[in-house]
């Protein structure tokens, strides 16, 4: 990690996926996806910023949860809005 999240207390380590495997913000639309991210604060999935809707960054910017983590097998990394920094 390059610099130091702030926002690392509000973390949910409990926190469950709202979908296994799915946008349903998308799936709603009868759109797609390309990948998909999960809120590390409540558990909300949205597609990313290389879809269509981003609706990852629009949980954000509603939400002002600002930590998400890939939702993506084998992946592991988290990011920070705010702090506009990326982790493992």
């Amino acid at each position: 990690m390059s610099g130091t999240c702030q926002h690392l207390d509000q973390i949910d380590q409990e926190a469950t996926p709202t979908s296994p495997d799915q946008c349903p913000a998308c799936v709603a639309l009868g759109d797609e996806w390309v990948s998909l991210r999960m809120c590390c604060i409540c558990g909300n999935v949205g597609c990313c910023d290389s879809s269509k809707n981003t609706h990852a960054t629009g949980h954000f910017n509603e939400s002002s949860h600002p930590v998400m983590k890939s939702h993506e097998p084998n992946q592991t990394w988290k990011w920070c809005y705010i702090e506009e920094i990326s982790w493992d």
